[in-house]
């Protein structure tokens, strides 16, 4: 079973208990939690927040601070903006990167992007794609981590990553997967896995906001 990168886009005080669980998880299971406060930080911290995001670093589990690029349309100096209100606010690990553009002409605009989130501390950065991007966001030194699918449980099944993909471990690849069948749990781990996505998130959960449920497998307290 791929370990979980969780997206918790549900708000600590509406569903204290899928934050509670994803802790108890540990980070033998969860490797790390993407924090969306506002679709990216907010105006001003969110004590709740603050809270549950203290409950996530004292389990060991790393957090990732959510920001929007908009395909490379953001300002860049509005992003880091972000990534620095995390760190200050929350105490994020590192920065999650949504919206991503998959085309080349884009990398300029990312790597830099990168190089400051790295600059200001950033120790895990995540690009969310999510779908196969240009073989050059792979680089190495560039992300740490590929958000290379994101879609419903259908599609997933026809998913057939290209052949660049074999040039890298695993580990570099998540795949988000939405509106899965409770009983498929297994066969969604098992696909995964041949898909090669060593971090990979399941929730039973269909559009539009499917990131509010508890991901499948965890055990709700």
């Amino acid at each position: 079973m791929p370990r979980l990168l969780v997206p918790l886009y549900v708000h600590p005080a509406v569903d204290p208990g899928a934050w509670q669980a994803v802790a108890a998880a540990g980070p033998s299971r969860v490797a790390a939690v993407v924090l969306n406060v506002a679709d990216g930080p907010g105006a001003a911290p969110d004590h709740v927040f603050t809270d549950a995001a203290a409950l996530l670093r004292a389990s060991g589990i790393r957090l990732l601070g959510y920001s929007d690029t908009d395909y490379g349309r953001r300002a860049h100096a509005a992003v880091v903006e972000d990534l620095l209100r995390y760190q200050d606010w929350y105490g994020v690990d590192g920065v999650y990167f949504d919206q991503v553009a998959e085309h080349p002409a884009a990398l300029t605009h990312y790597r830099r992007l990168i190089t400051a989130a790295r600059a200001a501390g950033c120790g895990t950065v995540v690009l969310g794609h999510g779908t196969h991007p240009d073989a050059g966001y792979a680089e190495v030194g560039l992300a740490d981590l590929l958000v290379t699918f994101e879609g419903d449980w259908d599609a997933y099944q026809d998913l057939v990553p290209p052949v660049w993909t074999g040039r890298h471990p695993p580990s570099r690849f998540c795949h988000l997967v939405y509106d899965v069948p409770a009983d498929r749990t297994d066969a969604f781990a098992k696909l995964a896995t041949a898909h090669r996505a060593g971090l990979a998130c399941a929730v039973p959960t269909p559009q539009p906001n499917p990131w509010t449920a508890l991901p499948l497998g965890l055990t709700r307290y």
